[in-house]
């Protein structure tokens, strides 16, 4: 064992050894359990930061082997266990977070961490550390670790802050990065590539044939961005209610709040910042449309908060806010839409919705990843039969309501050739049958429009649609 090696290594937990802060993401999963701690949480934060810590984490706990580790430090500290080095949590964290942590890694022989009366922040660490050890290395990620590394004898810095990594460079020992690039996970949280959905705000201009009115296209692109800043807003606060349950989903995990790739704090401060931009685009266009997407922030932040947690419930308000897509682009270029075509809409994206759940269901891989979701999404394995039959008898009664529309008189006002649209038909009842035969088999995401924008077939049943309304008209 080398002379730096038999020193003591103290080891942060938030932003170092994970790669969250564990009080931000506790916090989020009480307020989604019981939003009415919100009140609660000012006056706990009065009576000092580790008051505020004890309270939320006796209220919930954070499920240690899921957390987003470091993972290259985390195999240097194995390392350097199995050679013999006495390995200390000391963290700023309340002690039942870093217990939990110390047991599931089985790496740390001490723990220190905060309690009701103390937050080990700062120097207190730094004394607590003292009466512990003479010497000690310490492994930390930013300016609240200075103090710790002037007193260490090696200096071990992890995803290092700027200032950090400009201060304590040239004297680390060690240096462990894991991060991707900022830009590119602000894009993957906004979802971006999610905008897609928001195609459906030209609908209405497209069905009203006004696809050569130069107006009429500007409103609509106008419409198209101000609500996909509204769905990356809420995206945002989505991922930020569910943290918890998306690090025990399998594919959901590498989310970027999930995984720790943005800090929790940079996605609570994009919210109002993507809202004003929405809501600043939508004020170019009417009042109404404005009230569209003040409707559609109510909404999605009911569905984060409490609605994606009640069966049944939760699909509908998906199915509501797709269709509410098409109410955005009607009030923005005043193109109303028909009866027929809501109706269908709200069939056909119940069906989608059901698919989603579906998906996410059989696409959990073990059965603590199928309990977790059970109750944070209050879905059953069981249930999978039961949905199915809802998803397919919606996405047919879709095709129905369409055939009674190319059966009823407005059909022969809008198209000289009615007749060609029954193509549409076996169409719609190939691509919805063979959309739920895949979820069945887990083979779709678990959002089907985004595994539609990538499917081949989708785009020849599309193409050819298109192909029947040019005929038709």
């Amino acid at each position: 064992m080398s002379h730096k090696a038999s020193i003591p290594l103290c080891v942060d937990l938030d932003g170092t050894l994970v790669k969250i802060d564990t009080l931000h993401q506790a916090l989020f999963l009480l307020l989604r359990r019981d939003f009415l701690s919100i009140f609660r949480i000012p006056g706990w934060y009065m009576k000092g930061r580790a008051y505020l810590k004890d309270q939320v984490m006796q209220r919930v706990a954070l499920d240690a082997p899921a957390l987003p580790y470091n993972k290259t430090f985390l195999k240097w500290l194995r390392k350097e266990h199995a050679g013999g080095r006495k390995l200390v949590l000391a963290t700023a964290s309340n002690v039942r977070t870093a217990e939990a942590v110390a047991d599931h890694l089985g790496l740390f022989s001490e723990t220190i961490a905060s309690c009701a009366e103390h937050n080990m922040r700062h120097n207190r660490k730094l004394e607590a550390i003292r009466e512990r050890f003479d010497r000690f290395a310490y492994a930390g990620n930013d300016a609240a670790d200075f103090s710790l590394w002037n007193a260490a004898e090696e200096v071990i810095l992890v995803n290092p802050s700027r200032a950090a990594k400009k201060a304590y460079a040239d004297k680390a020992d060690h240096i462990f990065e894991e991060r991707r690039p900022l830009f590119r996970m602000l894009i993957k949280a906004m979802r971006c590539r999610q905008w897609l959905k928001n195609v459906l705000i030209f609908s209405p201009m497209l069905l009203a044939h006004r696809f050569t009115d130069p107006s009429c296209i500007i409103d609509s692109l106008l419409a198209f961005f101000s609500f996909s800043l509204a769905a990356s807003t809420i995206y945002i606060l989505n991922d930020l209610f569910d943290l918890s349950a998306d690090q025990h989903h399998p594919r959901k995990c590498t989310r970027p709040f999930a995984a720790g790739e943005l800090p929790i704090t940079l996605g609570i401060l994009m919210i109002p910042i993507l809202f004003a931009a929405s809501i600043g685009v939508g004020l170019f266009l009417s009042p109404a449309f404005t009230g569209v997407i003040l409707t559609y922030y109510v909404i999605t932040t009911l569905y984060s908060w409490r609605l994606k947690q009640i069966p049944i419930a939760d699909v509908l308000t998906l199915a509501i806010l797709y269709t509410m897509r098409i109410f955005a682009g009607s009030v923005s270029t005043g193109n109303p839409s028909s009866e027929w075509f809501i109706e269908f809409s709200i069939f056909l994206f119940l069906s989608l919705a059901l698919v989603k759940r579906v998906s996410e269901l059989r696409e959990m891989e073990n059965e603590e990843a199928i309990d977790h979701t059970k109750r944070e999404r209050g879905y059953r394995r069981d249930d999978l039969p039961l949905l199915q039959s809802f998803g397919t008898a919606s996405g047919y009664i879709a095709v129905f309501v369409f055939t009674m529309y190319l059966s009823s008189d407005k059909v022969a006002q809008l198209y000289s050739r009615p007749h060609i649209l029954w193509f549409f038909c076996p169409l719609l009842l190939y691509w919805i049958t063979r959309i739920w035969h895949l979820a069945w088999h887990g083979k779709v995401d678990d959002d089907p429009l985004a595994f539609a924008a990538k499917d081949p077939q989708t785009y020849l049943v599309g193409a050819i649609g298109v192909i029947a309304i040019l005929l038709a008209m």
